[in-house]
């Protein structure tokens, strides 16, 4: 289990989990506050999700909420001209909603929002939470490289798993500084400008931002 104050962040899903496993969750990774990074943070499957019942639970488990669903949530939609924003190719992902994610990486909503989350970090052991139950079916996936990138470790609560799972940089992802972009590999040099980053390596990239 991480510990400490040392640039850790957890991430976790809600899923269909009554609250008082969710709870147990949070109980097992320390947590101190909740950001929400769901777009639409409400859940008809569970309402015990919904903003206003979660926020008591929380409160009542002295866990802390801070909702970012307009800087970081999911459910993107790309830019129908092109690339990102910022000119950033991010065309290895193959999931059209996790390369719209990664465009809005690119954006300064997504920098401030980004920024407010080390600075609850900073202060709080806290979880980025969304629905999902696996990150790799999420967009914190994405939240979690930049996090990477800005030199905090983070680790992934899962259910049925006693030890937080430590989170590896997506296959593809470059960092340059503090940023990173999922560039299209070459067949003469995708190895090669991985290996250079010490970041990333080859690999299909699937799956769905969800959240």
């Amino acid at each position: 289990m991480p510990t400490g104050g040392s640039r850790v962040v957890l991430t976790v899903g809600h899923s269909t989990h009554s609250m008082p496993e969710f709870l147990a969750l949070l109980r097992r990774g320390l947590v101190g506050a909740i950001a929400d990074v769901r777009r639409y943070p409400g859940s008809k499957r569970s309402p015990h999700f919904g903003v206003v019942a979660l926020k008591a639970s929380l409160a009542a488990a002295d866990v802390g909420y801070v909702g970012f669903s307009a800087s970081l949530g999911g459910r993107r939609r790309r830019d129908r001209s092109g690339g990102a924003g910022d000119g950033v190719d991010n065309s290895a992902w193959r999931s059209a909603s996790f390369r719209a994610y990664a465009d809005h990486m690119g954006t300064t909503e997504f920098e401030c929002g980004i920024n407010r989350l080390e600075s609850l970090a900073a202060e709080q052991r806290t979880a980025v939470m969304c629905a999902e139950v696996h990150p790799s079916r999420c967009h914190r996936r994405l939240i979690a490289d930049a996090l990477t990138a800005r030199g905090w470790r983070v680790f992934h609560l899962l259910p049925g798993q006693r030890t937080p799972a430590l989170h590896e940089l997506s296959p593809h992802a470059v960092v340059i500084g503090d940023r990173v972009s999922y560039p299209a590999p070459t067949d003469a040099g995708s190895d090669r400008h991985g290996a250079e980053q010490g970041r990333g390596h080859r690999s299909k990239m699937g799956g769905d931002a969800h959240g």
